[in-house]
C-alpha cells in the first residue's frame, strides 16, 4: 500500500529537510541524500537536499513497509537515480521512519513473513541445516556458471576462426551460449546480432547525420559557427551539443535567442530529448532552466538588446550557445558573453557555439568573423574585427605568439539532413522563394543578405581594378567621423565623359582623434588635386563645451571641409540618390558609381546593409556599421560635377555654399 501524500510530506519534513547545517563533526545523517553547497566557504558547511532522490526514496519506504527487502529497495533507488544507494542506508532510513510510525515496524514483520519466504531472515530459514543447504546450492550455481563461461569461451575461439561467429564473441561468449550449453550456429548468431541492433536502434535518442552535423558536434575549437541553408539540422545539433557535459555537476550552460518566444520551439525539442537521455532531468518553466540529476544546469533565455547582457554580469558558463546569431545587429553581445566563459573544472572545455542562416541585421559582422577569414570547415586563429589582426598572447606572456583561441565555420545545406531532403516537400518550398531568399535558405549563400537595401549592387558591374586617374578628372572627398566607432573617408573622381563617379581610395580607422585623422588624410592625398571635402555636419556642433569642435580641429590642421547635408529627409534622399547611381545603364554599359577593389569596407557593407524592416525608405536603423555608407551618401549628395573648360579659378564646385572664413572653413 503506497504512502499517502500527507505521510510523504510528513516523512520528508521530519527526516529530510531541504537544507542542513553541519555541526563541524562530519557529514549530516543520510549524507548520500545531500550535496555540499560549493558556494559556501565558511568552516560550517551547508548541505542541500538532492531533490531528484527524495521521491524515489519515499517510494522505497512505502515498499519496505509492505515487506520489500532492503536490498530490493536500495536497488530500486539506485536504478532510477544513477547513484549507488546501499541496503544499509535503506535500513537506517526505515528505522528512522518507524520512530514516526511505530506500528509500521510490526506491520513490516508480518508482511515480510508473507513476501520474504526466500529471505534468510524469515523464520523458515532459522534452521541451520536449511541455511547450509542454501549456501551449498548457491556455491554450486556459481561454479556451474563459471564452468559454462569457460566452456563458451573455448567454443567461441574456434567458431570465430571459422567465421561462424562475429568477433565480439571473443569478448562476450556467453551471449551466444544456449540453454543446453552448446554454442549458437551462424544463423542463430546472426539472429541474436540483429535483435541486439534493433534494440539499440530503439534506444538511440539522437544520432547526428554524417557530415556537417557530426563535424559540429566533434569540433574542439573555442568558437564554432554552424551556418548556412535552412533545414540542415542546425537547431538539433545545438541542443545536442551540451548533453555530453550534463553528467558533470559543475556544468553550467546557457542557450540564447533574441526573444523568449523564439526559444519556444527549441524548448519543445529539448523536452523530447533531455528526459529520454537523463532520467530525472527536470525543466523549470519559471526559471527557464534544465536541471539534471548530476546537478548540471542549462539556462535557456533571451538576449535582445545590448543592455540585456547585464543580466549575466558576474555569472560563469562553460558552454554558451546562440541560435540565429545574425539576428544580433552588432557583435557586442557575442563579445561580451565571451567574458562570461570560464570554469574551474579541468574536465569541462570552454565552448561558444552558434547556428544561423545568412541574412539578418548581423549578417555583415558574422560573415566577417567566421566566413571571410578561412575556407569552410577549417580552423583558424581568431581575429579582432576592428583591426583585422590575429588574437595572440603578448610578448611578455609565457605563451607569447600562440593564438588565444581558434574559430571554425561549418556550412550547412538541406542535403545534409536526409529526413527533410529525401521527402522533397521542404525543398520544393524553398525553391519557390524569390531568388535572394532562395540563395540564402536553400543554398546557404553568404554573398547575399536578406532584405539588402541595395540589391542592385554587384561585384561584376560596380567594382574594378585600380587605374591611374587622369589629371583632368575632378577629385573630392567625403568623411563620416567617429572615434570610439569608426571614421570612414572616401575619395571620388568624376569621369567627364559620362559624369560617372569613381571611388578610388578609402580610409577606415578607429581611435583616431580629429587632428590625427586630418594628418593621415593629408598624407594620403599628397599630389592629389582635391577640389573640396564634405564632412558630417554634426562635427561642427559644440555639444556642451566652448572649445573647438571636431571640424575646427581638423581645419586647424590645414584640412578644409564643408558641412554635409543632414537636414530633414536627407537620409532618404541620399539613399534614393545612391539607388540611381548604382543602376546599370545599358546604353553606356556602366553604372553611375564604380568602386576600386581596394575600397574593401564599402564593398563589403553595400552587400549586407539591410533595408528598413518596417518598409520605410531608409536603411535599417539598427544597423550599426553604417559609417562607410554615410560617407558615400555625403559625397554623392554634394552635387559633384566634372571639370569643364568654362570653370574659373580652381574649378571647385561651390554651388550653394561659400565659406565666410577662409581659415576655419565656415
Amino acid at each position: 500500500m503506497a504512502l499517502t501524500d500527507e505521510q510523504r510530506q510528513h516523512i520528508k519534513d521530519s527526516i529530510f529537510p531541504d537544507r542542513l547545517q553541519n555541526n563541524g563533526r562530519g557529514r549530516p545523517p543520510f549524507a548520500a541524500l545531500y550535496d555540499v553547497d560549493p558556494a559556501t566557504k565558511s568552516p560550517t558547511l551547508a548541505f542541500d537536499l538532492r531533490q531528484d532522490l527524495v521521491g524515489y526514496v519515499l517510494d522505497a519506504i512505502g515498499a519496505m513497509k509492505e515487506g520489500t527487502s532492503y536490498r530490493q529497495a536500495a536497488s530500486y533507488v539506485s536504478a532510477n537515480v544513477g547513484y549507488k544507494f546501499s541496503h544499509e542506508l535503506a535500513r537506517r532510513i526505515f528505522q528512522k521512519v518507524c520512530e514516526l510510525y511505530p506500528e509500521w515496524g510490526e506491520y513490516r514483520k508480518q508482511a515480510h513473513g508473507i513476501h520474504g519466504e526466500n529471505n534468510a531472515q524469515s523464520p523458515e530459514f532459522k534452521d541451520k541445516k536449511k541455511q547450509a543447504k542454501l549456501r551449498e546450492k548457491t556455491e554450486l550455481k556459481r561454479q556451474i556458471k563459471k564452468l559454462s563461461d569457460q566452456y563458451a569461451a573455448l567454443q567461441a575461439v574456434d567458431k570465430v576462426k571459422n567465421g561462424e561467429l562475429p568477433e565480439d564473441a571473443l569478448v562476450e561468449p556467453t551471449k551466444y551460449l544456449k540453454e543446453d550449453l552448446t554454442i549458437a550456429t551462424k544463423a542463430e548468431a546472426d539472429a541474436i546480432k540483429a535483435e541486439e541492433e534493433a534494440k539499440e536502434a530503439q534506444s538511440v535518442i539522437f544520432k547526428p547525420n554524417p557530415g556537417p552535423q557530426t563535424d559540429f558536434l566533434a569540433s574542439t575549437e573555442r568558437e564554432v559557427l554552424y551556418g548556412g541553408a535552412a533545414g540542415g539540422g542546425k537547431s538539433y545539433a545545438l541542443i545536442a551539443d551540451p548533453v555530453r557535459y550534463c553528467g558533470n555537476k559543475n556544468f553550467n550552460g546557457i542557450l540564447l535567442r533574441r526573444t523568449n518566444d523564439e526559444l519556444r520551439e527549441l524548448i519543445w525539442k529539448t523536452q523530447e530529448m533531455y528526459p529520454a537521455i537523463y532520467k530525472g532531468a527536470k525543466w523549470s518553466e519559471r526559471k527557464s532552466q534544465w536541471t539534471f540529476p548530476s546537478g548540471a544546469r542549462l539556462w535557456m533565455t533571451y538576449l535582445d538588446r545590448d543592455e540585456d547582457v547585464l543580466r549575466y554580469q558576474g555569472q560563469a558558463f562553460s558552454w554558451i550557445g546562440f541560435d540565429e546569431l545574425t539576428q544580433h545587429p552588432t557583435p557586442f553581445a557575442w563579445n561580451y558573453m565571451r567574458s562570461r566563459l570560464r570554469t574551474t573544472d579541468p574536465q569541462l572545455p570552454l565552448c561558444m557555439r552558434a547556428t544561423t542562416n545568412p541574412g539578418g541585421p548581423g549578417h555583415g559582422w558574422v560573415k566577417k568573423m567566421f566566413i571571410d577569414p578561412s575556407a569552410p570547415n577549417e580552423k583558424f586563429c581568431a581575429k579582432d574585427l576592428e583591426s583585422d589582426k590575429e588574437l595572440r598572447y603578448p610578448e611578455n606572456h609565457k605563451k607569447a605568439g600562440q593564438p588565444l583561441f581558434y574559430r571554425r565555420f561549418i556550412p550547412a545545406t538541406l542535403k545534409d539532413n536526409p529526413f527533410l531532403y529525401d521527402e522533397g516537400a521542404y525543398e520544393a518550398n524553398l525553391l519557390s522563394l524569390p531568388e535572394q531568399q532562395r540563395r540564402q535558405l536553400l543554398e546557404g549563400d553568404w554573398m547575399v543578405a536578406e532584405g539588402a537595401a541595395f540589391p542592385e549592387f554587384t561585384i561584376r558591374h560596380h567594382v574594378v581594378e585600380p587605374f591611374e586617374i587622369p589629371h583632368d578628372w575632378r577629385k573630392f572627398r567625403s568623411c563620416d567621423f567617429g572615434y570610439s566607432t569608426y571614421s570612414a573617408v572616401h575619395w571620388f573622381a568624376i569621369d567627364p565623359n559620362y559624369e560617372t563617379l569613381y571611388v578610388y581610395r578609402e580610409l577606415y580607422v578607429s581611435k583616431m582623434t580629429a587632428r590625427e585623422l586630418a594628418r593621415e588624410v593629408m598624407r594620403l592625398e599628397q599630389g592629389d588635386d582635391i577640389s573640396y571635402g564634405v564632412l558630417d555636419s554634426s562635427t561642427w556642433h559644440k555639444r556642451g563645451h566652448t572649445g573647438p569642435s571636431i571640424a575646427e580641429e581638423m581645419i586647424a590642421e590645414g584640412l578644409r571641409w564643408r558641412p554635409a547635408d543632414r537636414t530633414a529627409g536627407s537620409r532618404v534622399a541620399g539613399k534614393n540618390r545612391l539607388h540611381e547611381l548604382l543602376r546599370y545603364d545599358e546604353e553606356i554599359e556602366r553604372p553611375g558609381i564604380i568602386f576600386f577593389n581596394t575600397c574593401r569596407q564599402i564593398i563589403a557593407d553595400l552587400q549586407v546593409i539591410p533595408s528598413d524592416p518596417k518598409g520605410g525608405d531608409d536603411i535599417d536603423v539598427r544597423y550599426a556599421s553604417d559609417h562607410t555608407y554615410d560617407s558615400i551618401r555625403y559625397g554623392i549628395m554634394s552635387r559633384p560635377k566634372a571639370k569643364s573648360i568654362f570653370d574659373f579659378g580652381d574649378g571647385a564646385n561651390t554651388t550653394g555654399w561659400k565659406p565666410f572664413d577662409k581659415v576655419f572653413g565656415y
